[in-house]
């Protein structure tokens, strides 16, 4: 079964040291990278996390956006969710995606 994966996290079969966080910033799109792409202008950055931290996440997401061209400008907000993918190793980040605003 595919979601196997949540049963057993749930019931401690699997263990990780890692929380799931989704974290929003806001900022700045710039000339994305790694084969990123959406318009330039203000918008939201979303992903979701397995970290240490709600701390660690916002930093993963500083980081990582300037790694693709988005510039965090602005607030950046973490709140404890349901994950989609499975914890693994190491801290990591999926599901990147941009939410475009006008002022």
């Amino acid at each position: 079964m595919e979601n196997d994966w949540k049963l057993n996290l749930k019931y401690g079969r699997i263990k990780t040291p890692y929380q799931h966080y989704t974290v929003l910033a806001d900022g700045v799109v710039g000339k994305l990278k790694d084969g990123f792409e959406y318009p330039s202008g203000k918008a939201w950055m979303g992903m979701k996390t397995w970290s240490s931290s709600m701390e660690e996440s916002a930093e993963m997401i500083k980081v990582i956006g300037e790694q693709i061209g988005f510039q965090v400008t602005g607030k950046i907000e973490v709140y404890e969710s349901d994950p989609s993918l499975p914890p693994q190793e190491n801290p990591h980040a999926y599901d990147i995606n941009f939410t475009p605003y006008k002022t």
